[in-house]
């Protein structure tokens, strides 16, 4: 079976309960992950940020794949696999966006990575010939839409220099890293390779790269000791990294690319919640019908076939 008709079947097919609460832990993990992005970045390299996250996440993954009795052993094209993922998904997407945070709005960063969904579909297209649903791309495109909507003020008040520009091709770039991660990761479990295991060699990887990079920069691995930035961390590592790629990375070989991918599109909307409850979002008429285009889409995205 090849990996463009194992994407259209469980594109094609309705959600189970169990489809249902991975998408939640997606969007909920996800969604509370860019307050402790900010506490990442004021005082430490991100590329150190982000090597010690996944190395607190490979420990607790490797863990659970030991105690779930995962095989941990593979082959040498597994593990380039597994390099590819750590490439991909554990560790250059993360770096691109820790930078893009210090130079651009949090609720912009949310926004950029919300075009996931949409990336999804045309790399389907381009890298296994799997032909975008009209809906789900008209579901995508009115999410997207929405987000702009939601954070407009944001991007309509934001000071766009040259530093802004670098933070927001960074962003891009690691949007465009996550997408191909996906990809890859859907052709891994294709492939009968299951997602603990697959993750766990990967964060592995991702930690490994990181700390490469961060040795030929000349950085210091020493963090900033303080419970804003460990209580970041922890979050990030535990939560948005182990339980949010678990439940995402299931969820992708559950249902596809495509509405798996919308959950990109969702968590921007918590984290705007948050935003209203601690920082005093002050709410538009253009957000208002931004939330509507976003549940609208969502709708739309689940009801695809």
């Amino acid at each position: 079976m090849s990996v463009a008709t194992f994407a259209i079947r469980n594109g094609s097919s309705g959600f189970s309960a169990t489809d249902y609460g991975l998408y939640a832990a997606t969007v909920l993990a996800w969604g509370f992950s860019w307050i402790a992005m900010k506490s990442q970045v004021a005082s430490v390299s991100p590329e150190v940020s982000v090597f010690w996250r996944f190395v607190l996440a490979a420990a607790i993954m490797m863990t659970w794949a030991k105690f779930r009795g995962y095989t941990l052993s593979f082959g040498a094209t597994e593990h380039m696999r597994f390099a590819g993922l750590g490439a991909f998904l554990f560790s250059t997407n993360f770096t691109l966006f820790y930078y893009g945070a210090i130079q651009i709005p949090s609720g912009l960063l949310a926004v950029i990575f919300s075009t996931a969904s949409i990336f999804n579909l045309f790399l389907a297209l381009i890298l296994f010939g799997q032909r975008p649903n009209p809906l789900a791309l008209v579901a995508g495109m009115l999410g997207f839409a929405g987000i702009a909507l939601m954070f407009w003020p944001k991007l309509a008040g934001a000071e766009f220099n040259t530093e802004a520009a670098v933070g927001l091709g960074l962003c891009i770039a690691g949007t465009l890293s996550f997408c191909c991660g996906n990809m890859l990761s859907a052709d891994t479990q294709q492939r009968g390779i299951p997602v603990v295991p697959a993750a766990a060699w990967g964060m592995v990887y991702g930690a490994v790269l990181l700390g490469v990079f961060s040795l030929l920069r000349g950085q210091s691995f020493a963090v900033e000791w303080s419970f804003t930035y460990f209580s970041g961390l922890v979050y990030l590592a535990v939560v948005a990294s182990v339980i949010a790629f678990a439940s995402y990375l299931t969820l992708l070989g559950r249902i596809g690319s495509a509405r798996a991918g919308y959950a990109t599109v969702m968590f921007p909307v918590v984290a705007l919640t948050l935003s209203t409850i601690f920082e005093g979002y002050q709410w538009t008429f253009l957000a208002a019908i931004g939330l509507v285009c976003v549940l609208g889409g969502n709708v739309l995205m689940l009801r695809a076939r």
